[in-house]
């Protein structure tokens, strides 16, 4: 039959395109995952949104046992919500190319992720060069990648800016915050507490935080509001500087 990629967008159930309401309606089983990102939303009320249980899928079920939503995909119309866009994780695109492989019908419905959100700074989407995520030094044994550095000298160097995406693992509720991000950078010598930073909090909310301001300051307020990401500008053109000054 067919195995559908859904959007939930940034923040709750209510990011959900009619279109995508629809698709899931009409499915025989339903999954998600939300071990991506914070999400506000109310699993219940999803639920009875599309009229269907929803089955919560953990990080394995999704990059190591695969195989048994394929195996259900070739004979039902599965559905699986997706914090974000569907295709901005690698995860999500090998499912798909898996599930063509497997001659099983795809589809996807896209939806905001942090990609597009990031404009909401002021700072030019075209501008930004490649993004780095930002793990938690306890994954490395406390040496970060060097390439995470690699590309932010990079984009520097190319007037383009970064977004950082800050570390999560939703199954220990436990999110980086915008503090040991930028302890991390300092870290890492590519930045220092003379710069100036855009942190940018709850993001597709109706009260996002958005803050440009010193890295010495932004490590002292230590901003707890999460999901949270943090953009290093690079060069800023005249409209850009405008917006951020009145942040």
């Amino acid at each position: 039959m067919s195995l559908a990629l859904i959007g939930l967008g940034l923040f709750d159930e209510k990011d959900l395109s009619f279109r995508a309401v629809e698709e899931a309606k009409r499915s025989d089983k339903v999954f998600i995952e939300l071990y991506t990102s914070k999400w506000y939303g109310n699993l219940k009320d999803l639920e009875k949104l599309i009229g269907k249980e929803i089955i919560e899928l953990k990080r394995k079920d999704l990059e190591e046992n695969a195989s048994k939503i394929f195996a259900e995909a070739k004979t039902k119309k599965i559905v699986v919500f997706v914090q974000g866009d569907p295709l901005v994780q690698t995860t999500h695109s090998s499912l798909l190319l898996e599930a063509k492989k497997l001659k099983v019908e795809t589809k996807v419905i896209h939806n905001a992720s942090i990609l597009s959100a990031i404009g909401e700074s002021g700072l030019h989407v075209q501008k930004f060069g490649p993004y780095v995520t930002m793990p938690f030094p306890e994954k490395t044994k406390g040496k970060l990648p060097e390439s995470i550095f690699e590309v932010i000298e990079e984009n520097k160097k190319r007037g383009l800016h970064t977004l950082c995406l800050l570390d999560v693992v939703a199954e220990e509720n436990k999110y980086m915050t915008v503090k040991q991000g930028l302890e991390i950078l300092l870290s890492g010598k590519t930045i220092d507490k003379n710069d100036k930073v855009v942190a940018f909090a709850r993001a597709g909310s109706e009260k996002p935080k958005i803050v440009y301001d010193f890295v010495g300051n932004l490590t002292r307020t230590n901003i707890m509001d999460i999901p949270s990401v943090i953009i290093i500008p690079g060069k800023l053109h005249f409209t850009e500087r405008e917006y951020l000054e009145t942040i």
